[in-house]
């Protein structure tokens, strides 16, 4: 990390209420969490006693029969954008020039920023076409938060070859692809994907996610990786919530239904984004966004200010979250 880039540097705005008589619909993770946690966890205390094993091997199982990888190409970390963190660290230094899309997730230019390099910004829809081969890395965000698209499949793929024929890292952060059923890029070659239990498993405070890489690459990340980063409970729990398949089906089952039928209701007074990711963005058009988010507040409900994001001025995002949480949001959304 470099000194005089981290005197420059700011924080990133991010959604998320502290209050506990809002609902919150301005960060993007599951009211509910897979069958089971609490016990594993409290199981897990007593572990917690000693170092953990820095190798992780049920937790790195787990994963990798999540993402259908090879368990020795996971690297844990505490979180999805403690990966990110690391793999921007491990691989871009300063002066390099980093393409990173936008409107997007601003932890990824602000960590290349941390680096000392550049970031060079392109319309997320317009990633794919861009030429790869002066930058140190790319970034793709898929499903891209806040729009909620999904990249096609082969388009990303042929993208990750261009990159690696290029000698270019591409750094994709699957942090929303657990809600679809689309296949991961763990274990692509020139690839480095990072991964959350923060989203669909509903654990934000948990600090839970992995790397995964292949070749050199993945040997620097280990190298890299700080000692016992995850602690013994998050492990624990992490590993027991990616065996959970039953629980993943219903959630990508429900979360789509839910957001068919938000935007619906929502289209008949906002421009509604399509989305593939638990959440929608919503055009508002020429209502002031400070306003509708403090309206909304002062009735109970939190929504995300999207122009925050890069390229966005009229815009909030909105989670999806339980049927009944749902309803609640379309009445007060109605009323604006």
């Amino acid at each position: 990390m470099e000194p005089d880039a981290v005197r420059d540097a700011a924080r990133v705005p991010h959604g998320g209420s502290d209050d506990p008589d809002v609902l919150d619909f301005s960060a993007n993770v599951n009211p509910r969490t897979p069958p089971g946690v609490r016990e594993v966890y409290e199981d897990a205390l007593g572990d917690a006693a000693r170092y953990p094993n820095d190798d992780y091997p049920d937790y790195r199982a787990a994963a990798a029969s999540y993402v259908d990888c090879a368990p020795e190409r996971v690297v844990p970390t505490p979180g999805g954008l403690a990966g990110i963190r690391l793999a921007v660290e491990a691989r871009v230094e300063p002066g390099d020039s980093v393409l990173v899309p936008y409107p997007s997730f601003g932890e990824y230019a602000r960590e290349v920023d941390l680096q000392g390099a550049d970031p060079v910004f392109v319309p997320h829809d317009e990633l794919l076409d861009a030429d790869p081969s002066e930058h140190a890395m790319a970034v793709a965000c898929n499903p891209n938060n806040p729009t909620g698209d999904l990249y096609d499949g082969d388009a990303l793929r042929e993208f990750a070859a261009r990159c690696r024929e290029s000698g270019t890292e591409l750094l994709v952060d699957e942090a929303f692809l657990g809600f679809t059923d689309a296949a991961s890029l763990a274990g692509t070659p020139g690839v480095v994907a990072a991964r959350s239990l923060t989203k669909l498993f509903g654990l934000p405070g948990l600090r839970a996610g992995f790397l995964v890489a292949t070749g050199d690459r993945l040997e620097n990340l280990k190298t890299a990786r700080r000692a016992w980063n995850l602690g013994t409970p998050a492990a624990a729990v992490g590993a027991h919530a990616m065996r959970q398949r039953e629980f993943v089906a219903d959630t990508r089952e429900r979360v789509a239904a839910e957001r068919d039928r938000m935007a619906d209701a929502l289209a008949a007074n906002f421009d509604v984004q399509d989305s593939d990711a638990p959440f929608l963005l919503l055009d508002v058009g020429d209502r002031d966004v400070d306003a509708l988010c403090e309206t909304t507040e002062s009735r109970g409900v939190a929504v995300r200010d999207a122009t925050t994001f890069r390229g966005l001025d009229s815009h909030v995002r909105v989670a999806v979250r339980t049927p009944a949480e749902n309803d609640r949001l379309l009445e007060v959304l109605g009323d604006v």
